[in-house]
């Protein structure tokens, strides 16, 4: 394999960053070698790697560490080894992640770039839905906790933290040039380093026939697990879900539960259960629904970019959920408004 001039890295964990890792290579980074790691279990379902030069999934250390003793320490090395693998010889290193402040992903600013010889990297920062709308400063005890990770290099020189201060994901930090956000979506990062990435699916649902039975989608969410909601709020906000439904005449409605909602929160019995093979943000793109609804899934948002005006994307029982603060709630308000997303 020849040398490369630049080689771009994707550090992705949902559907959602999967899909804005591969606008930017196809919009930002045209011309670099392309590579995809992902470190959720069962993403590898969205993935095309087809689409990729190299693509991998990476075990996350402190959930797979390697058997035996420092088998956490291990894994952080075996990941590096692994990355420079499918990155290769190159002069110029550009990683995508969402946050930078965990040691899983930390450790590649400095480790990689010796281990694939390049003379320069830069970090950019991939969008993660609603909670790329706010800052999250890095308390006292997270900075200590940075400059204690640092130790790891007196045993492994590769595994040399990147400490920084400011906003936990990265964005004020030296190493950072670039953050990526949703269009229509508000945020508080510095303009200069802001990039709005183009819609991250190409809408294809004009092109379908309208059929004479309405069709509606059902975005779920783990609530009560998750202790957003209590089951008994689950259970009321499911109910006038449906009933809003039935009072504007759906007599089709699919609801797709996010991976962690095994209990299926917002389902109902007439619903169709429904497990796209790739994103849900693609198969909405193809599918051609009148109306999709949920309570506070970051779909909603790009729901209301995919569709036309004419179909309803409607947030229901925000006065149920607990949210952390306050402002947390009206930094969500705001963003969903901003979308054109409807509240009932």
């Amino acid at each position: 394999m020849s040398r490369p001039d630049t080689v771009a890295v994707y550090f992705v964990a949902s559907p959602l960053q999967y899909l804005a890792a591969r606008r930017i290579a196809g919009e930002f980074e045209r011309g670099a070698r392309q590579v995809l790691v992902w470190y959720k279990r069962g993403l590898e379902c969205v993935v095309e790697p087809g689409e990729w030069d190299a693509s991998s999934y990476m075990a996350w250390p402190r959930l797979e560490p390697l058997p035996g003793a420092f088998g956490r320490h291990r894994r952080l090395r075996e990941n590096i080894r692994m990355v420079a693998s499918l990155a290769g010889p190159c002069e110029r290193l550009i990683l995508h992640s969402a946050v930078y402040d965990t040691e899983a992903i930390n450790y590649f600013l400095r480790g990689l770039p010796i281990a694939c010889g390049a003379g320069e990297m830069r970090a950019r920062i991939l969008p993660d839905g609603l909670l790329s709308i706010r800052r999250y400063p890095l308390s006292p005890l997270r900075r200590l906790l940075q400059c204690s990770r640092k130790l790891r290099r007196l045993f492994a020189p590769e595994l040399d933290y990147e400490c920084f201060g400011g906003d936990r994901i990265g964005s004020d930090a030296s190493f950072c040039d670039r953050i990526y956000v949703l269009p229509g979506l508000p945020n508080e990062y510095p303009p200069a380093r802001v990039r709005v990435l183009p819609p991250l699916v190409d809408r294809v649902v004009d092109a379908q026939p309208e059929s004479a039975e309405r069709r509606a989608l059902v975005i779920g969410q783990p609530l009560a697990a998750f202790r957003l909601m209590s089951p008994a709020d689950v259970s009321e906000v499911t109910s006038r879900m449906r009933q809003w439904l039935a009072c504007e005449g759906f007599s089709l409605i699919d609801y797709k539960p996010h991976p962690k909602d095994v209990a299926h929160d917002l389902a109902h019995p007439d619903y169709r259960l429904i497990e796209p093979a790739g994103a849900l943000e693609s198969h909405m793109a193809s599918t051609r629904y009148d109306a999709v609804i949920g309570v506070r899934s970051s779909s909603l948002l790009l729901a209301r970019q995919i569709y036309p005006a004419r179909v309803r994307v409607v947030a229901f029982g925000w006065q149920r959920v607990r949210f952390k603060s306050p402002q947390e709630q009206e930094d969500m308000r705001r963003a969903f408004t901003a979308c054109g997303v409807e509240f009932a």
